[in-house]
């Protein structure tokens, strides 16, 4: 595989007799966004933990900008800019938001950016700010809904400044309102700039989602899993034309993948 910005090149995991992931290869450019897609028991949350150290694959590598990060574990990759959110929020419930994101920026990447301790929670605001949630920077995590709890853990993950954001079904329990104002701030958080005292470069992305029709409007590429391997990688246009994707999906050909599953 030639070097990428981000790549897994020939993924395997096996969890006894059950091989989870068979060989998945798939690369990430710069501030591009790339959906991960199949349905329950593909194979998706066990390539993101891999990505994220969370597990060791049993065969093939994970490539950082031509590093190889297999080995490294979780925090060693937020330092180099890799960070993602998982489908259950685990905040410490009673604190409020804002302390919530203030836990997440004390690491030595952020350490090394100037007067950091000095901008903490002027960070964390704008965190919140970012994906609309600053109005609740002082309520207890314990406090506010489901959909509040996904936007808190995409405010911790995007407060650290990363360059590969791994999201892991940002849009489940958020109502249509709520998916659209954090579906623009993904675009704003592709494409880079200074949104108050954080700044990106432009932020690539991986996301796991299962509301195709808000997927395919914000993704460049899609990847789509099927027992454990990639069944397809293209522009979403043409993964939910292929018909061995509709095949996988339906049990048959010439029908339509539905918008969600």
């Amino acid at each position: 595989m030639t070097e990428h910005f981000f790549a897994v090149s020939n993924l395997s995991k096996r969890f006894g007799g059950l091989e989870a992931v068979r060989r998945v290869s798939f690369s990430v450019g710069p501030q591009e966004i790339v959906g991960l897609i199949g349905p329950n028991g593909a194979g998706k949350t066990t390539v993101v933990q891999l990505i994220m150290g969370l597990l060791r694959p049993d065969e093939g590598r994970i490539l950082w900008k031509g590093e190889d990060i297999t080995r490294l574990p979780t925090w060693k990759r937020v330092v180099r800019g890799i960070t993602g959110t998982f489908q259950n929020s685990r905040p410490m419930k009673q604190l409020p938001l804002i302390a919530n994101v203030m836990v997440a920026l004390h690491n030595p990447r952020l350490a090394r950016q100037g007067e950091w301790v000095k901008t903490v929670e002027a960070r964390a605001l704008d965190a919140l700010e970012f994906v609309g949630i600053s109005d609740l920077a002082l309520t207890p995590a314990s406090a506010v809904s489901q959909g509040d709890l996904k936007r808190l853990e995409i405010a911790r993950a995007i407060a650290t400044e990363p360059e590969l954001l791994i999201l892991d079904e940002p849009f489940a329990g958020l109502t249509q309102a709520e998916t659209r104002l954090l579906a623009n701030s993904i675009h704003r958080l592709r494409k880079g700039g200074r949104f108050g005292r954080l700044h990106s470069e432009g932020c690539a992305m991986i996301i796991v989602e299962h509301k195709l029709s808000e997927l395919m409007r914000i993704a460049d590429r899609i990847v789509v899993m099927h027992f454990g391997e990639v069944l397809a990688d293209g522009l979403p246009e043409q993964v939910v034309e292929d018909p061995r994707v509709v095949e996988a999906y339906l049990g048959r050909v010439g029908a339509h993948l539905p918008e969600a599953f």
